[in-house]
């Protein structure tokens, strides 16, 4: 596995993406999702990127038992906080106060069994608190040897700039695939500007581009698709024909629509790192294939053709979750 830069922290090429393991996706099972995690980092997968809501701490213990036996330094890992839920798992806000970043910070060291988080970011920008107070935070844990680096999760190019003049920032988490592309327009710019790298969720589009999906798949309650625009009536059969086009390039490769779609993430730049949402050794190991494809300036073309930018149809959250976002004002 080849490594990346991430701002000021190396990485693995591909990282590792846990939530479906704990939330959101439906039921997993667990003695798989540790299975998965020791073929990530057996295959050199060193980014581990979980979060304290996942599972409302499930995620974190889940981690802290995949990792026990292995070298601490063979994991960076990567932990968002402050998405507030209550006992029903809904969503109640987001909270970036420097007191509460600190206990965060305190629940995670000890869910996790470690000394330090390898980077540590807000989930979602708290509208209340500004984003400097919230860095501050951070940076006094990063002081303090609790926190290596400092990393931001779905917010704007001006944000960006107020927390790298606070405390230089790693990377950006956010959303980005064939069929979310909002961040090319002026955030990726402005991050490659300060010398922020980028973790790319989604690159799947939560299993649209996967190559798996089937329009007559049923939901369970727990999955949060059953939810999603894109996965919704119309939005789906649109989405499903622009999976089908990619398909043909896929075949002409002879490799996996799976394998295009992150491949073709990764070929944004060296400083973009795709985070693989697998949950099962399987899936894993075809979504690591992508590291030995590469894709050549037709492919890229071809890929173009498919699925141009813009041609998704519905947004890639429901409204309530939309608003939340500061990437997306």
């Amino acid at each position: 596995m080849q490594t990346r830069a991430l701002g000021q922290a190396e990485v693995s090429a591909f990282g590792l993406g846990m939530m479906g393991m704990s939330d959101l996706y439906g039921p997993a099972d667990e003695a798989e999702s540790i299975a998965t995690v020791h073929a990530a980092l057996d295959a050199g997968v060193t980014l581990l990127d979980t979060g304290d809501f996942y599972g409302m701490g499930h995620n974190e213990l889940l981690l802290r038992d995949a990792l026990r036996g292995r070298a601490r330094e063979a994991a960076t890992i990567s932990v968002k906080f402050g998405a507030l839920r209550d006992p029903d798992g809904a969503w109640t806000g987001f909270d970036g106060r420097p007191a509460a970043v600190k206990t965060f910070a305190a629940y995670s060291l000890r869910r996790l069994g470690t000394d330090h988080l390898d980077i540590y970011r807000p989930a979602r920008l708290d509208p209340s608190v500004p984003i400097e107070d919230t860095v501050g935070a951070i940076a006094e844990l990063v002081e303090a040897g609790h926190v290596r680096h400092i990393g931001l999760s779905e917010v704007g190019a001006e944000t960006l700039r107020r927390a790298a003049a606070v405390h230089p920032i790693t990377d950006l988490q956010i959303e980005y695939s064939l069929l979310s592309r909002g961040i090319e327009a002026e955030i990726l710019p402005v991050a490659r500007e300060l010398g922020i790298g980028v973790t790319a969720y989604g690159v799947l589009s939560r299993g649209l581009l996967s190559g798996h999906w089937r329009p007559d798949r049923e939901l369970t309650a727990a999955d949060f698709r059953g939810s999603n625009p894109r996965f919704q009536g119309e939005n789906l059969e649109r989405n499903l024909e622009l999976v089908e086009a990619l398909r043909k390039v896929a075949q002409a490769r002879e490799v996996t629509v799976a394998q295009v779609a992150i491949a073709w993430v990764a070929s944004q730049g060296k400083d973009v790192v795709p985070l693989i949402g697998a949950r099962t050794r399987t899936r894993l190991a075809e979504s690591l294939g992508a590291a030995d494809l590469a894709l050549s300036q037709a492919d890229l073309d071809a890929i173009e053709a498919a699925v141009p930018a813009g041609a998704a149809a519905g947004s890639r959250y429901a409204e309530p979750m939309m608003a939340a976002l500061d990437s997306e004002r």
